[in-house]
Parts: structure tokens; sequence; C-alpha cells
């Protein structure tokens, strides 16, 4: 490995342990950054390549230092270089919940995931102040991904004036749904990929982009994740426990219903699925990670499922179903 940016991270390390090291390239994600592992004396870490001119690393290193203080098991930075956005952490190791996770063992792992939420929505500040707000404004960036990305340029897709007033009733929707719910501190990204075991713990990666934001918005991801669908009854039973976690530690009234409760949870899953497949037509389109096309699918499944069973958006779940999905599954061979 030749380019610039390698041997700027390479020139960093030998600084640092005063010693010529060979990071090991491990893996990328879904954004830019790139992770290596090094070896010290039989000791390994991991090595965080973050351009900064993309990604501002200070909020993951203080946010990093507030969930450490509160209990959730996090990487530690260990050394780091923000202008050149480069990071030095402990290394928490290959095995992610996702890689474990069996029909047999999904409660346990779940229901300790849930409890380490309780710990997350409690963190809203940091050292710089609060977390960004997930407003109305946010919400909608984030829908505007799925018109731009999935449909218009993955899709090829022009919207006419009945369909651009459904999506526009749905977003509306979904939004309202999303503001009226009790906000906390919210990961943004919680779910089974971004949760490492090690020494029969669970420890918390890639939490970033933080925000205060809808209670449901991270129980969602975790449990109708986009990556891995479990049985109804399942969910179901975990949700549960949520609703009740969340009366306990105080993040909603008692005067909030299972069934007011459920309803977030279901709209605040479509709004998430809605970004994700668009961010999956993006990275397939701009950054070239077509992997993630693979996940279209079943996250579609989850939107129409979900809006066939609320009155208000049978119109939107019944496009998904017989124009959208229909139409996805017919580039499948030719973008694969």
């Amino acid at each position: 490995m030749s380019d610039l940016r390698f041997i700027q991270l390479t020139a960093w390390l030998n600084d640092h342990f005063s010693m010529d090291l060979s990071p090991i390239l491990i893996s990328g994600d879904a954004s830019v950054r790139r992770y290596f592992r090094v070896f010290i004396n039989h000791v390994s870490y991991i090595v965080v390549d973050s351009p900064p001119k993309q990604i501002v690393l200070q909020q993951f290193i203080d946010i990093a230092n507030i969930y450490a203080q509160k209990g959730i098991n996090v990487p530690e930075v260990i050394a780091k270089d923000t202008q050149n956005g480069f990071l030095l952490l402990t290394d928490l190791g290959d095995i992610s919940l996702f890689s474990i996770l069996k029909s047999d063992n999904v409660e346990y792992y779940y229901k300790t995931a849930l409890k380490v939420l309780s710990h997350i929505t409690k963190v809203k500040t940091t050292e710089q102040g609060d977390l960004p707000l997930y407003d109305r404004a946010f919400i909608q960036q984030e829908l505007d991904i799925f018109t731009e990305w999935l449909l218009r340029c993955h899709l090829s897709i022009v919207l006419n004036d009945e369909q651009h007033q459904m999506l526009l009733v749905t977003f509306e929707y979904l939004i309202k749904n999303a503001l009226e719910q009790p906000h906390v501190g919210m990961h943004r990204d919680y779910h089974c990929r971004n949760i490492m075991v090690k020494n029969n713990q669970l420890h918390v990666i890639d939490f970033q982009d933080a925000v205060i934001g809808p209670i449901t918005y991270d129980v969602v991801s975790l449990l109708r994740d986009c990556y891995i669908r479990w049985p109804d009854n399942v969910v179901e039973h975990l949700m549960n426990d949520h609703y009740q976690q969340s009366h306990e530690c105080g993040n909603i009234s008692n005067t909030v219903s299972l069934a007011q409760y459920r309803r977030w949870f279901d709209l605040m899953g479509m709004q998430r699925h809605i970004k994700a497949v668009g961010i999956f037509a993006r990275l397939h389109h701009r950054d070239k990670k077509s992997a993630y096309l693979a996940d279209i699918p079943l996250t579609l499944g989850y939107i129409r499922d979900i809006a066939l069973s609320y009155p208000e958006l049978a119109a939107f779940g019944s496009w998904v179903d017989l124009a959208l999905i229909p139409h996805f599954m017919d580039t499948v061979e030719t973008v694969i």
C-alpha cells in the first residue's frame, strides 16, 4: 500500500511508538474511514484513518470519553492526531454481535444490548456542549436521501403528481411521529454490526454521529436491523422489554400506553429504513460500495409490511409492494 494517507499514518505511528511499524488494513465501513491493526510487543491496537475534511474526529473522542464515564464499554482513545484524522484505539477484536447471533441466543444478547442502551439514552452532552438535535430539518434531510438516491439515481423513477403528494404526506406523518416522542441521547446507528463482543461483554462502536432524538430510534435500529430479520414474536417480546425499561428509567411517562409506544416504534423504524435504502443506493453510486445493495430487499420488506399495517400509510405501502420492490428486483442482475 503506497497511498499518501497510509504513508502519513505510518509515519505518525512510528513516531508515537519510536519504532518501524507495518499497519495491516482490516476494513473500511459505510463512510470514508479505514481501519488498520498494528501489533506492539504482542499487543494489538486499532488505527483509524478518517480524512479530516469529511469527518470530524473530535466528536468521536468526546463521546467515547462520556460513554466510558457512564459505564458503557467503548474503545479507549490511546493517541490522536485530529488535524490529520488519525486515532489509535484499544482493539476490541473481530467478533461482532452480528457474527454470533442465533435464534437460541438472540433474546439474551439483545436484552443485554437494551441495558446498554438505557445508559446511552442518558448521554445528551459532552465537554463541547449539547449533542446535535434530531429535529425536523435533520429528519427531512435523511428522508430526501431515499428520493434522490434510490428513486431518482438508482431506479430512474420520475414521480407523477399523485405519487409526489403521497410521498409528501408519508414523510410528514413520519416526521410528526418522531417529533412527538420523548427525546433522549441517541447513538443513531445502534445495530448488531456496531456492537462488539469481547470477554463476554458488549462494546459499542461507531457512535460519532450521536444526537438527541426520539426514544424509539435506537431500539428499532437494533430489533429491526437492516442486515438481519428476526421473527415478529421475538421483536414484539423485546420491544415490550424496552417499553418497560423506558418506564423504569424515566424516559417515558406512565401515561404512555404500550399501543402508543408501538406506533412510535413502528413508524420510527419506517423512517430509518427509508433513509437506509437511500444510503445503500448512494453507497453504490457515489462511493462504489456495491455490497450494500444486497440489503435493500430486506429493508424494503420492512417498509412495506409496516406501511400496510397502518391505514394512513396503506397507499405508500401498496406502492412499495407493487411498484418499488418489483422495479428494484428487476435491476438486481445488472447492478450486483
